[in-house]
């Protein structure tokens, strides 16, 4: 039943209202978080809403409007977002193609993956569809993923109109750096503010070999760039593989004297095809044992509940280092990030085979609240870590 149309009194449809369109993370939190008709907030949600009796509580510009004079009151977070651990889910990564340049061993057979026909893709028009409706919702940061999302011909068009979106705080992007020299001046201008380049090794040969591609010098160069333009910090991301790359770890750090960069070591992790096997992977501990024995005052750096990286820094260095330990050590805990493939199927954990198709949802004429009580419903199954996969984690050594 819509707001407007309840026939309660006018202090229990403003306490409904909140409750539907704004929740917090809990029931008891939701108990505690509702307005009181003594706060400012309260008497202006109400104002509001006598002024739009004559628009209709589902339409998208009547909700967006009352979205807006919440969001200023800063009320609770959206509900749609939250799960029912009380995680809320800021924090949207969208991957504009699934083609990539390399190949890189960690990620997909030498062969490449199978690519799903173009026209059951995601269109420009809706990932930014999507993006606008997730943004709405409270999430304030998207990061741009692929493949390899620079080898998609509208990139910066998508960015630059991401970034109208009123209350996204953050775009950012994720590139395996082999075109990024000649498109950072387009990204700069489109509005990027992050970005993550991946980079396994620092000898050119061993980087051709684990990625299966020329290009080292080319994805330092950019590096170099990025950081000359003012990006910062520019994230270097270093998947570390046993027996192949664990022993620049401590060159990796060295980077980070000269050039404000953070390094993230990134635990090897399962994907499909690219045979995952436990014992090629070099945990968060190990790897911080090895760094202490060049710089035994490394030192840890404060970071943020959601932070996916625990981030260190070596006394003096201009960067820092983090490491990525979804396999060690995991930070299910305080995720807050979702995932849109490029066919347009939304995936609540990165472990997870679960996605739901929000691309079928857009093309079957789904409204915005149609839409959102699908992404809502998968939110809401959400597992409480490793998409409720406990097998293999039991066999990493701590």
């Amino acid at each position: 039943m819509s707001f407007l149309n309840r026939t309660t009194t006018l202090r229990t449809r403003s306490i409904s209202f909140v409750q539907r369109w704004f929740s917090s993370a809990t029931p008891e939190e939701n108990k505690t978080e509702l307005l009181a008709p003594s706060d400012p907030a309260y008497s202006r949600a109400v104002t509001h809403r006598s002024d739009a009796n004559s628009v209709q509580a589902s339409s998208p510009v009547s909700r967006d409007v009352r979205r807006r004079v919440l969001l200023k009151d800063d009320l609770p977070f959206s509900a749609f977002l939250t799960d029912s651990f009380g995680r809320r889910h800021s924090y949207l990564r969208i991957s504009l193609t699934e083609k990539c340049n390399f190949r890189c061993q960690y990620c997909m057979p030498e062969e490449g993956v199978k690519l799903t026909p173009r026209a059951e893709l995601l269109s420009s028009e809706e990932i930014l569809t999507l993006a606008r409706l997730f943004v709405q919702e409270g999430v304030t940061k998207i990061r741009l993923t692929g493949g390899e999302p620079l080898i998609r011909p509208d990139v910066l068009d998508i960015i630059g109109k991401m970034r109208e979106f009123e209350g996204l705080k953050t775009m950012a992007v994720t590139t395996n750096g082999l075109n990024l020299t000649r498109m950072l001046p387009g990204l700069q201008k489109s509005g990027v503010d992050l970005l993550n380049i991946s980079l396994d090794s620092l000898v050119p040969a061993k980087f051709e070999f684990i990625v299966r591609r020329k290009g080292f010098h080319k994805v330092m160069e950019g590096i170099r760039k990025a950081v000359e333009m003012g990006f910062h910090p520019v994230k270097v991301n270093c998947v570390v593989m046993r027996g192949l790359n664990e022993d620049e770890i401590q060159n990796f750090v060295a980077l980070t004297e000269e050039m404000p960069l953070e390094v993230r070591f990134i635990e090897y992790m399962p994907f499909d095809g690219n045979r995952w096997n436990f014992k090629k992977m070099v945990s968060y501990q190990e790897m911080l044992d090895h760094i202490r024995q060049q710089w035994p005052d490394l030192e840890l750096v404060p970071g943020a509940e959601a932070d996916t990286a625990k981030l260190y820094r070596v006394p003096g260095f201009q960067g820092q280092i983090g490491f990525i330990t979804s396999m060690s050590d995991h930070f299910c805990g305080g995720c807050n990030r979702l995932r849109i493939t490029a066919d347009g199927n939304l995936k609540v954990c990165l472990f997870g085979n679960s996605e739901v198709s929000l691309r079928d949802q857009l093309r079957s004429g789904s409204s915005d609240e149609e839409l959102l009580q699908v992404i809502a419903a998968a939110v809401g199954r959400k597992k409480k870590q490793h998409a409720g996969t406990h097998d293999f984690i039991t066999l990493i050594p701590q």
